[in-house]
This record gives C-alpha cells, sequence and structure tokens, in this order.
C-alpha cells in the first residue's frame, strides 16, 4: 500500500470512462465479493491513530524542564534541612507543573483525532447495480457513492454525474464560497480548489446532487495526506521556554561550582568545621536558587491567560501567552478574520448610474451615493428596478434577532436583500405583493436563476439573475431612465471587468414582460430578448476593527500575511483596503509550487498576499519564515490549516466557524473570529514579558543579595550573618509574595509603539545583569553593613541576624517599587501607590516579618529576637538609600544610555 504522503494521481485531469477501466468499475458499482476484497487490500476507510507514548513515559517527560528539576534540588535541600512544610511547598508547585504538562502532552494526538472524526460514518452506494447505506468506513476504491445536499462526502471522488452540485470546501481550501461541482476533467496542474471534477473526504455537499466513484480512502485522501503531514511536524519550544531552559542550565551549573568553591574554600584558608562548612554551602544554594521563579512564571502567564480570556482569545498552552509577545509575523486568513464573512453589495450599476453603497452586513443600514453624492434609489427608475429584481428572484431570507440579522439561505442572495432593504423596501411586503409562480433553479450548467413573478393586477413579468456574460448574451436591450434602448455590450463587459479587477464578485439583473396567462417559466423564455437591468458588485468587506489592528501591528513592528483560498484579484483587492498588499504584489499557490526554499524564503519576506494556497504551501510558508528568524502567529479554521497551526510559534484558530482539528492543533482559539482580538492578545503578551522581565529583575537580586551575605562572611572569616533556614524564610515571604505583585502590572505605555524584542535576545541581557549585579551589592552591604555594626556595639548573634533580615527584606520592599517601571522613574504618586496588588503585598509582608521578628513561636523556630526603634531607623535608612541609589542609576541610563 502506498505511503498516504505519495503525490496522489491526477484524477480530476482524467474522463470518467478512464477511471472506470482503470478501477474495473461500472455505473452498477462493484460486486459484493470483489468490494470485500478491495477491503483487504486497501485497508478501512479510516485514518490510523498515532503512536503516543504511555502515560508513565508522558509524566516523566514533564521533568526533564530545567527548571522543573531546579525546584526538586530545592525541595530536596530544604528537606535535609528539616523544612518540611517549604518542602511540601515546593513539590506541590513541581506536581502542579508536572499536571498541567501531563494533560497537554498529546496535543497532535487530539488534532489527528478531531481530523478523523471528520470522515462520514456513512455512505450510500451503489452495487451490484442496487442501491444501499453501508458504514463509509468499508468504503473502497472503485465503489460508486451517491451524493445528495446535506451529506459529507465519505472518501474522494471523481464525479461522474452531478445535478446542480455545490460543496462546501472551506476546511480544505479556505474559500469561502461553496465550489460548484461537474464532471468535466479540468487541467492537470489546478489547485485543489480549482478541481471541479473532485469531491473531496470530509467536504459537506450544500446543493445538488451526484454520482461519484471513490479513488481513494483513509490515509490516502486529502485529510489523510493532511493528517500525515500533522504526524510530521515536530512540536515547536516557545522563545521563553528556550531561554528558561539555557538559563537554569548555566544557573544550576554556577550555583553548583559556587557551592563547591565555597565549601573549599571555608576548609583549607579558614579551617571551617567540615559539617558546618556543609551547612553554609546548602545556605548559599538555598539563597542562590530562585524557587520562586518558575512558580512566578506560571503564576503571571496564568494571569495572561485570563485577560486574554475577557479579550477573546483563549489561550490552550500558558507559554503561548509570551510568545505572542515576541511576535515578529502574524499569518491571516482572510474570511471571518479580516473581512466579516457576509457578503455586501457595495457597487450597483445601471445603463446610466454606478452606485456605491455603504454598510455592511445583513442589516439594512447603509447609504446609496453617486460621484460622491448622497442618492435616494427611489428617484431612479432602472435602480429600482435592479433592486427589486435582485429582492424577487432570490430564494434567501433575512431575520432579525436579539444577536443580528441572521441569513438563511445563499450569502449572494442575502447581500441583494440586504440592499432592497436599505433601499427602504419592505422585503416581506413585496414578496406578498408580487409573488413567485414558478422558478427555473440556479445550477452550474446553465450559470443563472429565472423566475416568474405576478402582481394583483395580473401582469406578469421575468426576472433572470447569474453569472454577467450568461445574462448579457441573452439581453437585447438595456433600462435606462427614460426608456429602453439597444444595449450596449462593450460597455457592460468593461464595467464587469472593472468590477472584477477590483476583487469583486458579480452578478447581472434582467427582466422580461411576460404573457398574462403565463403559468410556468420554459429555458425557452429566457434564451433571449431580455432587458438588462444592472450589475452588482459584491464583496466580503474587512472589518473595521481588523484595519485598525493591522495598522497598530505595523506601528508595532509586527508584519503581517494574508494567506487565504480565495482568487488574487479577491485577495488583493481586499488587503489593499486593509492596508497591505501595496506594492501590487500577490502570489498563488501556483507561483509558489515552482519556487525552492531560497526563493520562498525571499518572497515570504517581501509579499503580503498569498491567494489559492494548498496545506503543504501554507506549511511551507510559515516554515520559510522561521528560517528568516521571524516568530510566527498563524491563524486558520480549516483541516488544511492545521499543519501550518502546529508549525507556527502559536496557532490561532477560529472559536466561531473553526474545525475541531484546527483548534486542537492551535495554541489560542479567538472567541469572536476577530483579527483585531490577535493584536489586543499580542499586546498582552507583551505584557506578559514584560512583567516576567520585571519579576526575574526583582527575584534574582534577592537571591543574589542573600547568596553575597553568605560568601562574604565565609571569605571574612565571620558568623554566618543569616541563617540557611531564615534564608528560607526571606525566600518564601518576599521572592514569592511581593515578585507576585508584578504579576498584575499594567502595560507600559508604549508597548504597543516599539517594536518586537529579538527572538535571539538572552533572557538575561546586559542591562539586566548590571542591574542585578548592583541591587545584589546594595542588599549586602545593607544586611552584612547592619550586621557586623550591632556585633561591633555589642548585640547578641540573634539580634544582628534578626536585624539583617530585616534589611534584606526592607530593600526588597523599596526594590519592588522601584521595579515596577523598568526604565521610567519611580518618584511619583502613581509609582508609589497606583498599584493595589503591591500594596497588598506589601503589607502582608509587613505583618509577617512583624510575627518573625517579635512572635516567641517564631523567635523559636527561626532563631530570631526582637528588635528597637534605633536597629529600625538603620533598617528603614539603608532601604531608603538603595531606593535612591537605583532611581540615579535609571535616570542616568535615561540621559546617557
Amino acid at each position: 500500500m502506498p505511503d498516504a504522503s505519495d503525490t496522489p494521481p491526477p484524477w480530476h485531469h482524467r474522463p470518467v470512462r478512464e477511471i472506470f477501466e482503470e478501477l474495473a468499475t461500472s455505473e452498477r458499482g462493484l460486486a459484493d465479493a470483489e468490494a470485500e476484497r478491495r477491503l483487504e487490500e486497501h485497508g478501512p476507510n479510516r485514518l490510523q491513530p498515532p503512536k503516543g507514548r504511555g502515560p508513565l513515559r508522558r509524566f516523566l517527560a514533564q521533568f526533564e524542564n530545567v527548571l522543573i528539576q531546579v525546584l526538586v534540588v530545592a525541595a530536596l535541600i530544604t528537606a535535609l534541612l528539616g523544612h518540611w512544610i517549604d518542602s511540601a511547598v515546593i513539590l506541590g508547585v513541581v506536581i502542579i507543573n508536572a499536571a498541567v504538562g501531563f494533560f497537554q502532552e498529546g496535543k497532535a494526538e487530539r488534532a489527528l483525532e478531531a481530523i478523523r472524526d471528520m470522515l462520514s460514518p456513512e455512505a450510500t452506494v451503489v452495487r451490484d447495480g442496487q442501491r444501499r447505506t453501508i458504514d463509509a468506513g468499508t468504503l473502497v476504491p472503485g465503489d460508486l457513492v451517491l451524493l445528495k445536499s446535506g451529506d459529507k462526502v465519505p472518501a474522494d471522488l471523481r464525479l461522474h454525474q452531478t445535478r446542480s452540485l455545490q460543496v462546501q470546501e472551506a476546511a480544505l481550501t479556505g474559500e469561502s464560497l461553496p465550489s460548484e461541482k461537474d464532471s468535466e476533467p479540468v487541467e492537470i496542474d489546478a489547485l485543489l480548489g480549482d478541481r471541479r471534477s473532485m469531491a473531496y473526504a470530509g467536504t459537506l455537499v450544500t446543493q445538488g446532487k451526484a454520482a461519484g466513484v471513490v479513488v481513494a480512502t483513509g490515509p490516502r485522501t486529502e485529510i489523510g495526506r493532511i493528517s500525515g503531514m500533522m504526524a510530521d511536524v515536530a512540536p515547536m519550544t516557545t522563545p521563553l521556554l528556550r531561554k528558561m531552559a539555557q538559563f537554569g542550565r548555566w544557573l544550576s551549573l554556577g550555583i553548583l561550582v559556587l557551592a563547591a568553591l565555597t565549601f573549599a574554600f571555608g576548609i583549607l584558608l579558614r579551617d571551617y568545621d567540615a559539617s558546618e562548612m556543609f551547612l553554609a554551602a546548602v545556605g548559599l544554594a538555598v539563597a542562590a536558587i530562585p524557587e520562586g521563579l518558575p512558580a512566578i512564571l506560571t503564576i503571571t502567564l496564568a494571569i495572561g491567560v485570563t485577560r486574554m480570556a475577557g479579550r477573546n482569545a483563549i489561550i490552550r498552552r500558558l507559554p503561548a501567552v509570551e510568545t505572542l509577545g515576541s511576535v515578529t509575523v502574524i499569518c491571516s486568513d482572510k474570511t471571518g478574520t479580516l473581512t466579516r464573512n457576509e457578503l455586501s453589495v457595495q457597487r450597483l450599476i445601471t445603463a446610466e448610474y454606478d452606485l456605491e453603497v455603504s454598510g455592511t452586513g445583513y442589516g439594512p443600514e447603509g447609504t446609496f451615493s453617486c460621484d460622491g453624492n448622497r442618492c435616494d434609489p427611489k428617484d431612479l427608475r432602472a435602480v429600482e428596478a435592479a433592486l427589486l429584481g435582485g429582492l424577487r428572484c432570490n430564494d434567501a431570507e433575512l431575520h432579525e434577532t436579539a444577536e443580528g440579522w441572521i441569513l438563511q439561505g445563499n450569502p449572494t442572495d442575502g447581500a441583494l436583500l440586504a440592499l432592497a432593504a436599505k433601499a427602504g423596501r419592505d422585503l416581506g411586503y413585496e414578496q406578498k405583493a408580487c409573488p413567485r409562480s414558478d422558478v427555473i433553479p440556479f445550477e452550474s450548467e446553465h450559470k443563472f436563476m429565472a423566475s416568474l413573478h405576478h402582481d394583483h393586477r395580473g401582469q406578469r413579468m421575468i426576472y433572470v439573475k447569474g453569472a454577467p456574460e450568461i445574462v448579457l448574451e441573452r439581453c437585447d436591450r438595456e433600462l435606462a431612465e427614460a426608456e429602453r434602448r439597444p444595449i450596449d455590450r462593450e460597455a457592460w463587459l468593461s464595467r464587469i471587468e472593472a468590477l472584477a479587477d477590483q476583487g469583486m464578485r458579480v452578478l447581472a439583473i434582467a427582466e422580461a414582460d411576460a404573457a398574462p396567462d403565463k403559468l410556468a417559466l420554459t429555458f425557452d423564455d429566457v434564451k433571449g430578448g431580455l432587458t438588462l437591468l444592472g450589475i452588482y458588485g459584491i464583496i466580503d468587506l474587512p472589518r473595521d476593527e481588523a484595519i485598525a489592528a493591522v495598522a497598530r501591528c505595523h506601528r508595532a513592528g509586527i508584519a503581517v500575511r494574508m494567506i487565504t483560498g480565495d482568487h488574487g484579484a479577491t485577495a488583493l483587492a481586499i488587503a489593499r483596503k486593509l492596508g497591505l498588499g501595496q506594492n501590487g504584489k500577490v502570489l498563488t499557490g501556483q507561483d509558489l509550487a515552482t519556487m525552492d526554499q531560497a526563493a520562498l524564503e525571499g518572497a515570504a519576506g517581501e509579499v503580503e498576499v498569498f491567494a489559492r494556497t494548498t496545506p503543504e504551501q501554507k506549511l511551507r510558508l510559515v516554515e520559510a519564515l522561521q528560517r528568516r528568524g521571524e516568530v510566527v502567529a498563524m491563524t486558520g479554521d480549516g483541516v488544511n490549516d492545521a499543519p501550518a497551526l502546529k508549525t507556527a510559534d502559536v496557532g490561532v484558530a477560529m472559536g466561531h466557524k473553526g474545525t475541531e482539528a484546527a483548534k486542537e492543533a492551535s495554541e489560542m482559539v479567538l472567541a469572536d473570529d476577530n483579527f483585531a482580538s490577535i493584536a489586543q492578545a499580542v499586546e498582552e503578551g507583551r505584557r506578559v514579558y514584560d512583567n516576567l522581565n520585571k519579576a526575574i529583575l526583582f527575584i534574582l537580586p534577592t537571591n543574589g543579595g542573600e547568596a553575597f551575605v553568605i560568601i562574604a562572611a565565609i571569605l571574612l572569616g565571620l558568623s554566618l550573618p543569616i541563617t540557611p533556614v531564615q534564608i528560607l524564610w526571606v525566600n518564601m515571604i518576599t521572592a514569592v509574595t511581593l515578585a507576585l505583585a508584578l504579576a498584575f502590572e499594567k502595560a507600559e505605555l508604549d508597548i504597543m509603539d516599539r517594536p518586537p524584542r529579538p527572538p535571539r535576545e538572552p533572557l538575561l541581557s546586559g542591562f539586566l545583569l548590571w542591574r542585578i549585579l548592583l541591587v545584589s551589592l546594595l542588599l549586602l552591604g545593607a544586611a552584612l553593613g547592619l550586621f557586623l555594626w550591632l556585633i561591633q556595639q555589642g548585640a547578641s548573634l540573634e539580634v544582628a541576624r534578626t536585624a539583617a533580615v530585616n534589611a534584606l527584606v526592607v530593600g526588597e520592599i523599596t526594590y519592588l517599587i522601584n521595579t515596577r517601571h523598568l526604565r521610567a522613574s519611580c518618584l511619583s504618586w502613581e509609582a508609589l501607590t497606583g498599584s493595589r496588588p503591591v500594596l497588598i503585598a506589601i503589607g502582608v509582608v509587613v505583618v509577617l516579618q512583624g510575627l518573625f521578628t517579635y512572635a516567641p513561636p517564631m523567635q523559636l523556630l527561626f532563631g530570631s529576637a526582637s528588635l528597637g526603634g534605633q536597629e529600625w531607623a538603620l533598617i528603614f535608612g539603608g532601604g531608603l538609600l538603595l531606593f535612591g541609589i537605583v532611581e540615579i542609576e535609571k535616570a542616568v541610563r535615561r540621559r546617557w544610555w
């Protein structure tokens, strides 16, 4: 059996009779015995489940993260110190993180399961000349399948007979409107969306009937090929996880080396007892390990998830929050994301007038203008006739609900009803005033719809609506304001071409008088002698908020790429309204198919609009951008988008119209299917990253200050100014409690006016390293200086240590206020009092430090002692000095760097 990824034969290009002969079948279908033989040969019409890891391996894999390992080490150290409560808390964080990762593992398997569920459970076939319904899993190549409106196509079919067949293929092609199908062969190089002679597994029949022969089942279908592509896509890690993993490795190595050197120095050069030095080395490790950092990371991301949910962006994986903040390119689908997914008539052209129509969607709000001046359609005879023709020759219905106007029927028909409503027509009244007597339904073979109507005065008229070239050839006159006159075909062809060049779908409307006794409509009635009323220019307009969001992304240094299944002219017309494609360049799937890797990378960096793309090409585009060093967010809603969604740094699925396969392959789901929500999510991602930076900038200096105190004491041959258990106390109540308040910080004012941070920027920049060193030394000076001064004044070791602990805590409190703004001054009332979480965290720490200092049980547990007013004055003075020095440093940096 050939591999699912093999290039499929060009079934769409070959005549049906050849395919019947090759597959040894006929219009009587296969015999049951032959079908059973082929089922054994080809296997069931199902997609194979992926090979997944067992539960134990999945759980153990969660501990391969270096930060988790650092937490485990911290838990073991605290357990060795006998601090079982703190050890349990740290282990609790480890287990929660592992559990979250365990349940998130297997995302690809769930995505593939969602694709498998798209296959139809049943199929109607002809076997041995008899029609029957069978399990779709037993379909084999050569089976003759019957389709009708509402059916899900059960396998890839080469169509044999069709009648008015339309198939919704958006899940595979991304094209917004149903595709018209027939049985005629198409070009061998036709793209998936242009293969009119094929119906693909998992797509939906929206209109008509058909019979087709099965040419591919299971993994050989287009859906099967996409499933195979997803299985081959390696999961992407996020910039934050890559940097944190690298940081964790270096930090772990550095702490071990530092502890070992300190241990050796104390024994060899200071003659410390080995057991005493071991405790000192353990204390140093406890001081240096930022055990609160992974917890703060998780909490900050979780807060970002909650905030994003309130802005219609549902995050499925926590690290995606941060990745959004580093996105440099957004690849977006067009229909429903950048556009409303609601067709609107924007131009109505008659023999003498070219009207522009405002308003979007199916509501009656909108105006008409001609040459820039507002006009009333009721004053223009030909315009009125065109409006009524579109209203009457129509099978759709519009209903107003609490959520807005709801369409039942074809989107194009809905646009014509909305056009009439904008002109003040009562849709219900008009349909009763001139009811329909007969109709010729739209079929792809003749490409028009015709309807016969009569009014209550006995007059009868015929309306014909359809493809402009088809309607035009049946017309010999055109309706002007004063008369019906001979038609100017060249003028109409020029108008039609101009609308098509603007990416609009063009429809024509014509009419003819009918005899008073006519009750039935035939093709002979509409083969000629019609009067052309006008043409409609119809388009799915961009969302207003999407236009603003694209501009906002550009200001933020984020490139936007439109990747759509629609035709190039339509895609470029919409792109220009959005502020994209101003260079006039658009590449189609056929263009991409001829490009090698280098050419594709160049095109991905230069071209903003891509049309008629296949799943493989979307995947190649995302990979090309990533090879250029970009951090890519990819939006999509169909099965065809799933491989690219999974490959992108952030896959964004549509919540309303998105398939389950797309949602399971993504990191984020848009509840409102709106591009503007992506821009808001990027802003939130940047805020999260800023707050993570602030948390790191706060936590690491506090750990550095504690570690420096121990190292300095050993170098000087002193008693430890702070014991290991006291260090753990400081870490527990400040590094986590105070740093947590930074997770709630608001976005900086310029957050969307600066370019994305470079993807290769290290987690610890030169600025962060300098600030960490500066504050670590300031905390060392405050704690060790006060400790030595009190010892010199004759204070007990317990009092001196308690003062040193409080000096560290107060220094961290004042530094917390410094950290609220990375570069801006914090010498303002807003910086001091503008964050309720910061004030609450400071209040909690003050209460806990009071208990640490004065509560007898705490004094017994931690070896602390009560302090007097003089000690507190020195402690607060040190904190204010630290605050002032950091603010001076920020002022110098703002002026000179």
